[in-house]
């Protein structure tokens, strides 16, 4: 016989623990859901930038042997480099336009309505510049029969890539009809490609008229400079500024007011670091516009606040027991926060750190105020007196490519959303590491 569980019995489920209940579940149901919605909204993001920006890391190109004649590039001999480099582009293109005709025709590609213009623009005025620098490179190919992989059109590159079609080309000046039919007969012979195109990562910003040779090279070195001056300016200042405040800063008013205006910092919109950075280090102290030295500065001092506020956080996580036994057996105060506390803190004041490079890695707001928009072609020097040569960043990069007219600056855009994403991953991934490697429990 078993006993029936009396009114107000703790197993006995009254209305009010019904009703408990049910909002407990209703709870759970509430934060299941909101997280599968952030999922789905981050999984279609990722979906869209990839689907768009995938594309960019292959470029199309076409095949053909080209005579390098003497006469046009060298009409005197002697290969002196001097002489050869006052043949410009100009003359490249001609000779690139006469080889790439006689290509067609060996080939026996007959396109009805394709004029000499068209096949002329079918390629990329790059191809010119990149054949040039190769004969300046290596003058012994004058003379020869070369086997050359020219960039081709814009256009014709997102035809390749299915960016654009018959129908789209009908409404574009910039693509004909019969062109889109010359690289059709192309591919089917062969002789264009669409491959892995490594320029994309190491190449240089183009201007507009050829989004096909624009490149993040410039982009990526600048972010690393600034990344890199960064790490020496505001990480140990942050650390020193966070171990004195926390560990010997007398508790008065002072210390009040400079950790409410720290803590105010951090909440500052980073467009008025940048107002800032304008107003200082390049109106007031004269330092280069559009510099990886002035772009660091002024991101040290929106990641300063950053930092301070992790690593202080991480010196409060320290059990006071620790200073007290360390204080217990005769250690001074510097010695119980450099031997025992800063040593266990060392995780979380990474992860910190990392955080707000990662952060500052991603800012565009304020560089665009200290002229890092400006566009540049030539990569900056080594360190350090590259540091104050003009230079990009990703995300002005980025930026700058959403602005052109031309779709491909598009495609070219999502790519680099790409690269910047596997640079935060990485820097994300390092902090977990480090954490996970330093991290000591008690």
């Amino acid at each position: 016989m078993t006993d029936t569980p009396k009114s107000g019995s703790i197993f006995t489920q009254t209305g009010l623990m019904a009703k408990r209940n049910a909002s407990e579940k209703r709870f759970r149901f509430y934060g299941l859901v909101a997280v599968v919605a952030s999922l789905m909204m981050l999984a279609f993001i990722l979906f869209t930038i990839f689907s768009a920006g995938l594309s960019s890391f292959r470029q199309t190109t076409v095949t053909f042997s080209l005579e390098l004649t003497e006469a046009k590039l060298d009409p005197k001999g002697g290969r002196d480099p001097a002489k050869l480099a006052k043949v410009t582009t100009v003359g490249y293109n001609k000779l690139i336009g006469t080889g790439f005709a006689a290509a067609i025709k060996e080939h026996g590609i007959e396109i009805e309505g394709l004029t000499d213009k068209d096949a002329a623009g079918f390629l990329s005025d790059e191809a010119a510049a990149n054949l040039r620098d190769r004969v300046l490179a290596d003058p012994t190919l004058i003379g020869q029969t070369v086997e050359i992989n020219a960039l081709v059109m814009g256009r014709i590159d997102g035809f390749m890539k299915g960016r654009v079609t018959a129908e789209s080309a009908a409404n574009d000046s910039n693509i004909s009809a019969e062109q889109l039919a010359l690289a059709k007969a192309l591919d089917d012979k062969g002789l264009l490609h669409l491959s892995f195109n490594p320029a994309f990562i190491t190449g240089t910003d183009a201007s507009d008229t050829r989004p096909e040779a624009a490149g993040l090279g410039v982009a990526i070195l600048g972010s690393a400079y600034m990344m890199l001056l960064v790490i020496v300016l505001a990480l140990p200042v942050g650390v020193a500024a966070s171990i004195y405040l926390e560990e010997f800063a007398p508790k008065n008013k002072l210390t009040d007011l400079i950790e409410v205006n720290i803590s105010n910092l951090a909440a500052v919109p980073s467009i008025v670091f940048g107002i800032l950075g304008l107003a200082i280090f390049i109106n007031f102290a004269g330092l280069p516009q559009s510099s990886s030295l002035v772009g660091a500065l002024v991101l040290s001092l929106m990641t300063l606040p950053t930092i301070i506020i992790a690593t202080r956080a991480s010196l409060k996580a320290v059990p006071p027991s620790i200073r007290d036994a360390a204080l217990g057996v005769g250690a001074s105060k510097m010695q119980t926060t450099f031997h025992h506390v800063l040593p266990l803190a060392i995780p979380g004041i990474l992860t910190g750190a990392i955080i707000g490079l990662a952060r500052a890695l991603g800012e565009t707001a304020p560089l665009l105020l200290i002229g890092m928009v400006a566009f540049v072609r030539e990569y900056p020097g080594a360190p350090p007196a590259g540091f104050s040569d003009p230079a990009s960043a990703l995300p002005v990069q980025i930026y700058q490519w959403t602005q052109r007219s031309d779709p491909a600056f598009v495609e070219r855009a999502s790519g680099a959303i790409i690269v910047l994403l596997v640079f935060l991953l990485v820097m994300n991934t390092t902090a977990i590491l480090l954490r996970r490697r330093f991290e000591r429990r008690w």
